[in-house]
């Protein structure tokens, strides 16, 4: 299995910590980010890497080079301009498309500051047994804006805020509203299915696609650790909790 890295961000929420780095190589109790998400999917036997950077790139590939790459083969997608996560897998998709032997073996795309204790095999088993084109991890919680589905966790919109109206791209008579995690598992068959270009979210594009009947669904991970680390206060509450937490 291969994965995305996206890690191109400006980490404006972070700063004044991103004014000298990139977002990726801020650290959490002495460990980077990336680090971080990159020992995660070694764990998981992960050994094919493609990471986006912009912002200070060549700080992310002087660390990566210092650290023999973690081990793994890894490659990085150059954006002279912020592409966002849908524009950024379409210029990188090339990396899961390259072996046709196996064309239609999924690959985990992971937001680097995302820290979490996802069953990544799990999620994967569920995304394979339903014949998904994409599988997004979420969980009941507090957020921005949700993305709703339906009894059977398949995409049917999204609505912004707990009383924002909900904006469906298929019927149904009752959803659930849940935050998405920055933790997908993607068929490469999604890659040529999107029709956007330049810059673009890849919600976007599953909005869309799962509009038209295609399979996109919500894998709950509830029961597990999950944190975003855009602010510098997430990043102290990270480190208090990290030695709480196996497999991070």
């Amino acid at each position: 299995m291969k994965a995305m890295v996206l890690a191109a961000g400006l980490g404006t929420r972070l700063r004044p910590l991103t004014e000298d780095r990139p977002k990726a190589l801020v650290e959490v109790a002495g460990r980077t980010l990336l680090e971080i998400t990159l020992t995660r999917l070694r764990t998981f036997e992960i050994r094919e890497v493609i990471i986006n950077v912009h912002h200070f790139a060549d700080m992310v590939l002087d660390y990566l080079k210092a650290n023999d790459n973690f081990g793994m083969r890894i490659e990085v997608s150059r954006e002279d301009v912020l592409l966002d996560t849908g524009g950024g897998l379409k210029k990188a998709g090339h990396f899961f498309l390259e072996d046709s032997r196996n064309s239609d073996e999924p690959f985990l795309l992971h937001n680097v500051d995302v820290i979490s204790t996802i069953d990544l095999r799990r999620m994967a088993k569920f995304h394979a047994d339903n014949q998904a084109l994409a599988t997004l991890a979420v969980q009941d919680r507090r957020t921005s804006r949700y993305l709703l589905f339906d009894d059977q966790l398949q995409l049917c919109g999204r609505r912004s805020g707990r009383d924002g109206e909900a904006g469906l791209v298929r019927s149904s008579q009752q959803t659930e509203a849940l935050a998405f995690g920055g933790i997908h598992v993607i068929s490469p068959r999604l890659i040529p299915l999107m029709a956007e270009e330049g810059i673009f979210s890849i919600i976007t594009s599953y909005l869309r696609l799962a509009g038209h009947g295609e399979t996109i669904l919500g894998f709950r991970s509830d029961e597990y650790y999950w944190r975003d680390l855009g602010r510098a206060d997430d990043l102290l509450q990270a480190a208090r909790e990290l030695g709480q937490w196996t497999g991070l």
